[in-house]
């Protein structure tokens, strides 16, 4: 998103979200003094930070809420889960075994605290070589889709490992932001997909 440094607080001591693209964010990142030190919080001490992002947040107008949450099942999760009432969850995972463990886990976490879950997308699901055209899949092939039909989830979009997703994201740029590129058309499916199921 191109975005980094301390919020600014309103007047009435919130923080500011750090906009671009039209989009408002807020992130732990923010609120870190360095880049480089770890974000360690656990128990008590996430649940403060994740209430302030939350409730301590002076968001404008928002027609969705969106939170990137790490892999697992741990505090975050639950946490969110008993703060908030969650439309719906998005999983992302590559085809990867390892991975579509850890899928598993999300959803039947997700399933006991009775947040519906949207779909799955499936990220960096193949490679293709862009001299020879030449399709590879790196981190396995279909697992994620095979995963989702057998779960009863829908598959939302399938995402490849392209240079220029990578490079555009690191140059704070993002892909799907290029209407007419070919690379941000399962971003697009995907959007109008949940939005559908968010009735937007």
């Amino acid at each position: 998103m191109n975005l980094k440094g301390e919020p600014r607080l309103s007047e009435d001591s919130k923080l500011l979200p750090l906009k671009n693209y039209g989009i408002q964010t807020m992130s732990m990142g923010y609120l870190i003094p360095s880049e480089d030190s770890p974000i360690v919080w656990r128990g008590l001490l996430l649940q403060k930070a994740l209430q302030q992002l939350l409730f301590d947040v002076k968001w404008d107008k928002l027609d969705v809420l969106v939170i990137d949450l790490p892999p697992g099942t741990g505090d975050v999760q639950l946490t969110l889960s008993q703060l908030l009432k969650i439309n719906g969850a998005v999983i992302v995972s590559t085809s990867q075994d390892l991975a579509l463990l850890d899928v598993k886990k999300g959803i039947a976490m997700f399933d006991k605290v009775n947040i519906p879950i949207f779909g799955l997308i499936e990220n960096m699901s193949v490679f293709i070589c862009p001299n020879c055209k030449h399709e590879e899949h790196l981190f396995g092939d279909g697992g994620a889709l095979k995963e989702a039909e057998k779960l009863g989830i829908e598959h939302l979009a399938s995402i490849p490992l392209n240079k220029q997703i990578c490079t555009s994201a690191d140059e704070g740029f993002p892909i799907a932001i290029e209407k007419d590129s070919p690379l941000a058309q399962p971003y697009y499916m995907a959007a109008q997909t949940i939005k559908g199921k968010l009735g937007l």
